[in-house]
């Protein structure tokens, strides 16, 4: 179980240790075998609770960061994708040793709200990711095209790009083009044909791309999606639904198809419908080893 009595001692006695944890971090290679396995944990920060029917399984913060110790403990997890205040809590509970770690940038669109197309980069900056000594920033890019609020999304992320080059830090871009539904909610458009045009805006972001990965859900002709990029990607697990067994050879699939890197996934395996995080993660993870380097 991990030192929460210590943790919130820190928190409240000591701010500067967070610093003196980041400088002391044993830190890794980005790729040791071509492969990337990361746990995403940014979804609070957007107020995106929920998970399946519990509309607030993310909001006890202890529960989560239990299951994500649990998870960086198990054999190939390479690291975690978070905001600052989870990585910060993982950095004083000594997890992110040997882990990669990716800042979450923008995180002003919330769930549900009037703005949420404004993705404003609330989070990490690239000055901050550096100074962590992080390995790189991670930006969630929905296209609106009927919602002026897109471009300045837009504008920001390609700066941000530039900047995390500049710093020889990873731009993990999350493309979606998206849409406000008759209900008032945004939906992200999944079709194959709508994934490859969000492929083609978020390659083109910035004045380089020699830092930047895409970050992707899984489509049905996965072929088509990645014939649209040379940008090294991971697959983004998305919201859990079905059964476990169908998203796992789902991800199977996708991880099979040239310049497919590996998995970015929170919720489908911090919360599995049978509670056993070392085994969703277990299996995630011999997906991604097992599937090999894809040329």
């Amino acid at each position: 179980m991990p030192d929460f009595a210590r943790l919130r001692e820190l928190r409240a006695t000591n701010p500067g240790a967070v610093a003196e944890a980041a400088a002391a971090r044993i830190t890794r290679p980005l790729l040791n075998d071509g492969r990337l396995m990361l746990i995403a944990a940014d979804h609070p920060a957007r107020g995106a609770l929920g998970v399946r029917g519990d509309h607030l399984a993310m909001a006890d913060r202890y529960e989560l960061l239990t299951r994500l110790v649990t998870a960086l403990d198990r054999p190939g997890v390479d690291g975690v994708l978070g905001t600052a205040d989870v990585l910060e809590d993982l950095l004083l509970l000594g997890a992110l040793d040997g882990k990669v770690a990716i800042g979450s940038m923008n995180r002003g669109g919330l769930q549900g709200s009037a703005f949420e197309i404004d993705d404003r980069f609330t989070g990490y900056d690239a000055a901050s990711v550096g100074r962590m000594g992080f390995d790189g920033g991670k930006m969630l890019l929905r296209i609106d095209l009927k919602d002026p609020a897109t471009v300045r999304t837009l504008e920001s992320a390609a700066t941000a790009v530039d900047d995390l080059a500049a710093l020889r830090k990873i731009a993990m871009v999350e493309p979606f083009l998206s849409a406000r539904r008759p209900d008032g909610k945004i939906g992200n458009d999944l079709s194959t044909e709508a994934v490859a045009r969000s492929v083609a805006i978020a390659s083109g972001l910035g004045g380089t791309s020699a830092y930047t990965w895409l970050k992707l859900p899984v489509v049905a002709d996965m072929e088509t999606v990645m014939a649209a990029t040379t940008l090294p990607t991971l697959l983004l697990g998305g919201d859990p639904s079905g059964s476990p067994e169908e998203t796992y050879a789902s991800w199977g699939r996708a991880l099979s198809v040239p310049g497919v890197r590996g998995l970015v996934v929170g919720r489908a395996l911090l919360y599995p419908p049978d509670g056993d995080v070392a085994a969703a993660v277990d299996t995630a993870v011999s997906l991604v080893r097992g599937a090999g380097v894809a040329a």
